[in-house]
């Protein structure tokens, strides 16, 4: 009990942390305007259609902005990594306010339907950029690691209440005043997220330049960073095995109440509820453990909770029982999606963040939409009973078959403070973010060096960069000592970022420890932090100087 009284203290004390984060709580309130608005958006599209041509014509429109999403969608994640992303996202709030007030004018001047369903579509394709900017942007905002989780909570537990309060607000406002009204109003709480992005303190760092390189080399370099590292892998294949589930679900949830359970169209609504409800559970029970450092086995365990309950509901024809398990399906949905992009956040790469989520958002559309189409089969080919009991044991099959990666992950993962310290203490590495100074602590290595010992030598060719731990080195230029560097100070940034051979030789004074990190790790971090690139190069400026 003390422990978990601890833990929630913790918890408390993090989620307070976001609310007196400046930039978090903006970033929030945007993120809570920006998804509540595009689902009553959503409902008065869909109202809209059925008005105009019934229950195909719905069909139609979810269709098209279904698929146009999923086609953009790995397009549209590149602009987080070209661009500034807070830029990123005001354009992709202002673009939907813009084309959604331009529906209202249409239907004001009875422009026709399908002139709202191309608007519509774009809409869809202009939201596309919004998710993966937000995701990737988000750790630069955070202190510490327990914060970007306790963000991350807040960010699903506005999604969960999104669900709910978005389609209300959309029936509300259409059963209160108009559609045309009902579509400004939803264009204008996309600007008031805009609006809470550009209030955000802080400049961001410019990107890298955009004709820097080719377009498809960008985008197949996220495919690169989830498909070349195969904890990424891993994280992103369960998550899409997820949504498949969610697929079958949303097919199944009509079958269970209308046959299964044979409890009428109301339950349709309830079962959904459930599971709603059970994601607001779920946001609480993330807040609880995401600070405890086992992010990958709380996503399996999420994972596992979204597919199990459905072999048991096989099991009992009883309403309240599917209730309650649906229930549990949410908590395992927000367990997954906090604990997933969580991980996502600290184990990829920022300089193809965004590159991955929208890789992740276009798996995700595909996936859902696989798992929709493939639902009615599994329904005629084993019934109701059968196809719950294949989707349900899907994911506890895969999570089972993935355990020992997911423990490891968690392994790999454990706070290195004292690295994080070191690496925090060099002047171009201190602005980056805390997941990008933590994922170099992972990756960096200790080496010892005893005294007299030459750790790199002139004139060789330089393929790491050190931070003294303990003990002490002396720096030779041309066979003079110019200088000694104790614990916290570095070297062998020259060689790295000039791309030339070693500039002086460093030998150990006594025995020494060094933090040590490659050049493969060591350059993408600096690289793609503009202000850290320019300091850095001012301190190689000034050694060279002195050098000479």
């Amino acid at each position: 009990m003390g422990a978990l009284r601890d833990r929630l203290r913790e918890a408390r004390r993090d989620f307070g942390g976001v609310l007196r984060n400046p930039g978090l709580r903006r970033l929030e309130l945007a993120w809570l305007f920006s998804v509540v608005g595009s689902w009553a958006y959503s409902i008065a599209v869909a109202v809209f259609a059925y008005e105009q041509g019934g229950a195909t014509a719905v069909g139609l429109v979810s269709v098209l902005r279904w698929v146009a999403a999923a086609a953009v969608s790995p397009f549209a994640a590149l602009l987080a990594d070209r661009y500034r992303r807070r830029r990123v996202m005001v354009v992709s709030d202002l673009l939907r306010s813009a084309l959604i007030a331009g529906a209202a004018a249409a239907v004001l001047g009875n422009a026709g339907p399908s002139v709202v369903y191309i608007l519509a579509t774009l809409v869809s394709i202009a939201g596309t950029p919004f998710r993966p900017a937000e995701a990737a942007y988000t750790p630069s905002l955070v202190k510490t690691p327990e914060e970007l989780g306790a963000a991350n909570v807040v960010a699903a537990a506005i999604e969960s209440i999104a669900i709910f309060a978005g389609p209300a607000l959309g029936g509300l406002l259409l059963a209160s005043t108009s559609l045309a009204t009902t579509f400004f109003i939803t264009a204008g709480a996309l600007a008031v997220s805009a609006l809470l992005i550009l209030r955000i303190p802080g400049l961001e760092a410019p990107r890298d330049d955009p004709v820097a390189s080719h377009v498809r080399d960008e985008l197949l370099a996220g495919v690169r960073a989830v498909a070349g590292e195969r904890k990424i892998a891993l994280l992103v294949g369960l998550f899409a095995a997820q949504t498949f589930v969610d697929g079958l679900l949303g097919v199944l949830i009509a079958v269970l109440a209308l046959s299964y359970l044979d409890a009428g169209a109301a339950a349709v609504g309830w079962l959904n509820a459930a599971s709603g409800i059970g994601g607001l559970l779920g946001a609480l029970l993330a807040g609880a453990l995401v600070g405890r450092g086992r992010l990958a086995g709380d996503f399996g365990v999420g994972v596992l909770l979204f597919g199990l309950p459905l072999a048991l509901i096989a099991t009992s024809r009883n309403e309240t029982v599917a209730l309650l398990l649906l229930g549990v399906v949410g908590v395992g949905n927000t367990l997954a999606d906090v604990a997933g992009v969580t991980l996502l956040q600290r184990v990829a790469p920022d300089a193809v963040l965004g590159r991955v989520f929208g890789l992740l958002e276009t798996l995700l559309l595909l996936t859902v939409g696989l798992g929709a189409a493939v639902a009615p089969a599994l329904v005629s080919g084993l019934d109701t009973r059968g196809a719950l009991l294949v989707s349900g044991l899907l994911l506890p099959i895969l999570v089972v078959a993935a355990w020992p990666v997911l423990r490891r992950i968690d392994l790999e993962a454990r706070p290195r403070p004292r690295e994080v310290e070191l690496l925090r203490g060099v002047p171009f590495l201190s602005g980056l973010s805390e997941a990008t100074i933590e994922r170099l602590a992972r990756l960096a290595v200790h080496e010892s060096a005893a005294p007299d010992q030459e750790i790199v030598e002139q004139g060789e060719a330089g393929e790491s960069f050190y931070v003294v731990d303990s003990g002490t080195v002396d720096v030779f230029v041309d066979g003079a000592r110019v200088t000694t560097l104790r614990k916290g100070d570095y070297f062998g940034e020259i060689a790295l970022l000039r791309n030339v051979p070693r500039t002086a030789t460093v030998r150990a004074r006594e025995h020494t420890v060094l933090l040590v990190l490659g050049r493969a790790d060591f350059l993408p971090a600096i690289e793609g932090y503009a202000p850290g690139l320019a300091s850095a190069e001012a301190v190689v400026g000034r050694r060279l100087a002195t050098h000479g």
